[in-house]
């Protein structure tokens, strides 16, 4: 009986659980992340957008579907240093990452619906802790390479915007 609740726990948990990628779950254990569903391979190349972050450039690929949310940078093993990879919530919400099969350390950026630059977090690789940001009003994340926010003078405050306008036009919400 007690193998049952820990089985049956753990199917709970891997249906509310995501990979590098937000999560609108509670939790997301290492235990679960072992449990089918899960992306077992690099994603291909998405789609990318230029994007102004202050006064810095970057081709940002855009996460755009929950499959891509989910595999996000899980299994790729470079990344260049002005690339990034922005991710497109269907809503504000209390964005969770954390970097199951992710190989790259990372560094990710908490953005609101208006393009502000919220809280910049380290994320460490195959770390399975959320980073959980501090409020729920997170619209987009940008993850780039670990630092790449302190190496180009990027704070919490900064602007994000595109060479198609504000994100807020350009993903319309």
């Amino acid at each position: 009986m007690k193998r049952f609740w820990i089985c049956f726990s753990l199917a709970i948990l891997t249906m509310l659980a995501g990979g590098c990628k937000p999560s609108s779950s509670s939790s997301a254990p290492a235990a679960a992340a072992t449990l089918r569903g899960y992306p077992t391979e690099a994603q291909p190349k998405l789609p990318t957008i230029k994007l102004w972050i202050g006064p810095q450039e970057m081709i940002a690929e855009m996460a755009l579907t929950e499959k891509q949310e989910q595999t996000g940078m899980m299994f790729r093993t470079n990344m260049a240093e002005n690339e990034g990879m922005l991710f497109v919530m269907p809503y504000p919400l209390q964005a969770r990452f954390w970097m199951y099969q992710t190989v790259l350390p990372l560094s990710c950026a908490y953005i609101t619906a208006d393009g502000t630059i919220a809280e910049i977090h380290d994320l460490q690789p195959h770390d399975t802790n959320e980073v959980v940001s501090k409020t729920d009003d997170i619209l987009y994340v940008l993850e780039t390479k670990q630092g790449w926010f302190k190496r180009n003078n990027i704070g919490v405050g900064t602007v994000i915007t595109t060479d198609r306008g504000p994100l807020r036009k350009v993903f319309q919400h």
